[in-house]
């Protein structure tokens, strides 16, 4: 197969797929993870994909990009299932947890409706609603609006959490650099996120494999400030390497 041949259907797997990893490509087109890596090289020069550590992501989603709930909701939607499932397991009757707004986020509200004596603060309206026909209390934090994303933020939001105590953080992140920190497009989200962190006894981040490796706007929190990672089985090992360095604790799905 000719470079720029293998290079287009490297194109039409990633926009059918969301990401690329090398060594997948390596074995699909049987060829080196040399080649592979030359080739995700040449495409990232030309602007056609962002290289990350182990693979590559489409352009589109960069660092600024700030997605509609509805097209995240589409993406990696089993992986999503999987670390909901495996966040749920820890939470135990009778506990406080924080969940910020997102698709990963919604999927553990779901996993959990059921779950005894729980208490759910959150600055996401669609996971309130998705709680109220359920035996879950739910504090809301307050906040204006933030349509993209159905969350609240600003320091309606940040007041209210600093007045809680919670046993659990479950944090979605855009992106998760070990070296850098933790993410998000938007400035006032990153505050309401850092806040909640303060409030929790344990960070736990919740994220599919496509977030490491990435940096988008605002900083949320250094790394050192997580306790665990819940991701799918797709990490990179460099990834996944680096997490357990830096003595967090890491959960696959």
């Amino acid at each position: 197969m000719l470079s720029e041949e293998r290079r287009r259907k490297i194109l039409e797997l990633l926009r059918t797929n969301g990401r690329v990893l090398v060594r997948d490509l390596s074995k699909h087109f049987r060829t080196s993870q040399i080649t592979i890596r030359k080739d995700l090289e040449s495409l990232h020069h030309e602007g056609q994909l962002e290289r990350t550590h182990g693979g590559a992501l489409p352009k589109e989603t960069g660092a600024l990009k700030d997605s509609p709930l509805q097209e995240k909701e589409r993406q990696h939607r089993q992986e999503k299932i999987r670390i909901a499932a495996a966040a749920a397991r820890k939470i135990r009757p009778g506990q406080v947890i924080i969940l910020d707004s997102g698709t990963t986020t919604t999927a553990i509200a779901r996993a959990c409706r059921n779950i005894k004596n729980l208490t759910i603060i959150t600055n996401a309206t669609n996971i309130a609603a998705e709680l109220a026909d359920f035996p879950v209390e739910v504090i809301l934090t307050g906040g204006v609006l933030r349509q993209n994303s159905y969350s609240l933020v600003g320091p309606l939001a940040e007041d209210s959490l600093r007045k809680l105590s919670a046993d659990l953080l479950f944090l979605g992140v855009d992106g998760f650099d070990v070296r850098y920190g933790l993410t998000t497009p938007n400035l006032l989200e990153a505050r309401v996120n850092r806040a909640m962190a303060e409030a929790a006894r344990r960070t736990v981040i919740v994220c599919d494999s496509s977030k490491f490796g990435r940096r988008s706007l605002s900083l949320i929190m250094p790394a050192s400030s997580v306790h665990e990672a819940i991701t799918d089985k797709n990490i990179s090992k460099h990834d996944l390497r680096a997490l357990r360095e830096a003595d967090i604790e890491v959960t696959l799905v």
